[in-house]
């Protein structure tokens, strides 16, 4: 079964309970994480970027979006989404 990736980026303030309430959307929607990558820069900047399987997700890829801009919103964090297919056109040679 060929993978569909997407590319998730999560910037903001640093607090408890990003990764898990990023990580268990991810798992109650059947979205496998691939690959992720977490640190604190500067003064307190959490920065995490995450490589995701949606092939088999059980929501739509607008959904996947509305949920993952909502936990955003309520942890006062920036998060943003990009299909691998984007990510190729975009960085093309």
């Amino acid at each position: 079964m060929k993978k569909e990736l997407l590319f998730i980026t999560v910037i903001g303030e640093d607090k408890k309970g990003i990764v898990a309430r990023v990580s268990d959307f991810l798992y109650r929607h059947d979205i496998n994480i691939e690959d992720i990558n977490q640190r604190i820069m500067g003064d307190g900047y959490f920065v995490m970027t995450m490589l995701v399987d949606i092939k088999a997700a059980i929501i739509s890829m607008e959904k996947i979006t509305e949920g993952l801009e909502a936990i955003g919103q309520s942890l006062e964090l920036r998060i943003q989404l990009q299909h691998e297919n984007i990510f190729k056109m975009m960085h093309r040679v």
